[in-house]
């Protein structure tokens, strides 16, 4: 019976004595527990802020984004414009170089045809005379009794026909008009008088031939115009 007895006497005694450390030990506990909610907020704030600097990362890259692009574009615009005018202006100088070509191409050809305008103006002179020379000796004294004026004679006349080939193939023509319609850009009037059996406007009388250079009139024929009566 007294060892009965003792057995629950000394789980009691064991029991109290738990309890007594454990509450000896609980504000330790408590203590050592407080920093934990506080580190827990701090976390909770860095998580937060972490997230908010990332929001507003991704805010300002879309922010970003559009800008760029729309500075890309108006550049592209620009680009563009200025190719547009880059061209035009490569077009007209293309255009003028083409033009400046062809003017100074004509010029170089005329200067080919028309070099010798003055020198031809200058020959024209001696075909008059040797023309006046040859219709000044008259027909009926051209005989073989008369040697020296009949080879005079042949040989102005020779020396007309001579000079007029070489005309002829230097492009120098000879206009004599008489009979034709009247042209102010070949022909000369001196006079308009009525000629019977001519019809007016037509050239009744040549006073001195002229002569065209490939086609431009370099001496106008000098004539007369026949009119109505």
């Amino acid at each position: 019976m007294p060892g009965t007895c003792a057995a629950p006497a000394r789980a009691a005694v064991m029991a109290g004595r738990c309890v007594r450390l454990a509450r000896q030990s609980l504000p330790a506990l408590t203590l050592s527990l407080r920093p934990w909610p506080r580190l827990l907020c701090t976390a909770t704030k860095q998580n937060a802020g972490q997230s908010l600097e990332e929001d507003t990362g991704q805010n300002e890259q879309k922010t970003d984004a559009p800008s760029a692009e729309k500075i890309l574009v108006e550049e592209k615009v620009k680009l563009e414009e200025q190719l547009k005018e880059t061209t035009e202006k490569y077009k007209r100088a293309l255009a003028d170089t083409e033009n400046l070509r062809q003017r100074t191409q004509k010029l170089v050809e005329e200067a080919k045809l028309y070099g010798i305008q003055s020198f031809c103006k200058d020959l024209l002179e001696v075909a008059d005379i040797l023309e006046k020379a040859t219709q000044c000796v008259p027909k009926e004294e051209i005989k073989d009794d008369n040697p020296h004026l009949k080879n005079l004679y042949e040989g102005l006349v020779m020396t007309e026909v001579q000079i007029q080939k070489v005309f002829t193939k230097h492009g120098l023509l000879r206009l004599d008009p008489l009979g034709a319609k009247f042209d102010p850009y070949e022909h000369e009037a001196l006079f308009h008088t009525p000629v019977e059996g001519k019809e007016p406007g037509t050239v009744a009388l040549v006073n001195k031939v002229g002569y065209k250079l490939h086609g431009r009139t370099l001496r106008p024929a000098l004539v007369g115009v026949a009119k109505e009566a």
